[in-house]
């Protein structure tokens, strides 16, 4: 009888060593993207040469496009992916915290490369972050809210996290993207080097008072107070470590910003010989950045999480404009450059009434489908001014 038991364990065991190696092969084999990127990186770096002097027809400049533009989105969603297994490791608000940050760290990046590179549009920057705003607030808010109240009708979160999300977005938005409209000590749409100082101190101080409150003093602001939820599908369990996934998410960040940086030759190189409108290249890496995220909020409220999709969106908002803003500023102080932050008149009435609507939208606590139809039609009208201003 003892050599039979012996016998079982001896199988189980062996058993459950088989099965953790084929998961540990099944999880390394997910991570495709990383050799597809790094093909798509060293072939890109071999023909910069060629876009550099202009040589490369409008079909070569169109698949150097889509090739550096789809390994730069698929490293990122790669890296939102293990940022959300760090997530599931360190809870909320930690985990949604770390996914905006991650989202946050990509677009920084990837803008610094790009007006690098560029410096003949000094208004890059603005349209990037006016884009994030749009696209966060009215494209991927809107669609939550749409999807989820389809599915459920009326969805709830905690009232008290979207004020304080408001509270700090919207002075901050308008100090960058207003503002510098109406100063006259420099051009239009420019600060003098003093307000480029006060509202670079003013975006980092405000984002680390606001960092405290959502993970030292008041984190229940920013967690669903008690309302049913329906379970998501969880990921898969992973065979690896948080040390693991730590290092793919920096590795994974790292190619993205190298892949920007190619990225912005043929972006550059369409936008001149097609006419297309300068705000376009903004546009771009916006959509490029924010396609996880967009996509973690919309799973979020489709399984009634709004609370979860209110912190990605909100977050990713506020990040955006907190962080941003100083890292363009940065640029202008140590590269003597002049970034051009004031919208046009056009846009600054669609950022006004985007923030009107959400503080309709986010002032009683709880969502439907007919405010996500009022928020995607105010994403298309930036559209429609993004062709057509």
């Amino acid at each position: 009888m003892q050599y039979l038991r012996t016998c079982i364990l001896a199988a189980t065991s062996r058993r459950m060593r088989m099965r953790t190696a084929a998961t540990g092969r099944s999880a390394w084999l997910g991570e495709w993207p990383l050799p597809f990127a790094l093909v798509i990186l060293i072939a890109g770096w071999s023909l910069k040469p060629v876009f550099a002097m202009n040589g490369a027809s409008n079909l070569a400049v169109g698949v150097a496009f889509v090739a550096f533009f789809a390994g730069a989105l698929v490293a990122a969603i790669l890296a939102t992916r293990h940022a959300e297994h760090l997530a599931e490791r360190f809870g909320e608000p930690y985990g949604t915290l770390m996914l905006t940050l991650s989202a946050i760290s990509l677009e920084i990046a990837t803008v610094v490369t790009v007006m690098l590179h560029n410096a003949d549009n000094p208004a890059f920057g603005r349209d990037t972050m006016f884009s994030v705003v749009m696209i966060v607030l009215n494209g991927i808010i809107g669609t939550a809210l749409l999807v989820g109240g389809l599915r459920h009708h009326e969805q709830t979160y905690n009232l008290r996290g979207a004020k304080a999300f408001l509270s700090l977005l919207i002075p901050l938005a308008t100090l960058a993207l207003i503002w510098p409209d109406f100063t006259v000590t420099t051009g239009e749409g420019t600060l003098s080097l003093v307000q480029k100082v006060f509202l670079l101190v003013m975006s980092l101080l405000l984002y680390a008072a606001f960092l405290v409150i959502q993970t030292r003093t008041h984190t229940s602001f920013f967690v669903a107070e008690g309302e049913a939820m329906e379970q998501a599908p969880a990921h898969p369990q992973s065979p690896h470590g948080w040390a693991v996934h730590a290092t793919l998410l920096l590795a994974y960040l790292v190619l993205v910003v190298l892949l920007a940086k190619l990225f912005a030759v043929p972006l550059e190189a369409g936008v001149a010989r097609l006419g297309l409108p300068v705000a376009l290249a903004g546009f771009a890496v916006a959509v490029l950045v924010l396609a996880p995220e967009g996509i973690a909020a919309i799973r979020a409220a489709r399984f009634n999480q709004m609370q979860r999709a209110m912190n990605i969106g909100l977050g990713t908002a506020l990040s955006t404009i907190a962080l941003t803003v100083p890292a363009i500023l940065l640029i202008d102080l140590f590269l003597g450059r002049t970034a051009v932050l004031g919208l046009s008149a056009a846009n600054m009435m669609m950022l006004v009434l985007t923030f009107g609507v959400s503080i309709l939208t986010l002032g009683s606590g709880r969502t439907n489908a007919m405010q996500g139809l009022v928020h995607l039609l105010l994403f298309l009208a930036y559209v429609v001014l993004l062709f057509s201003p």
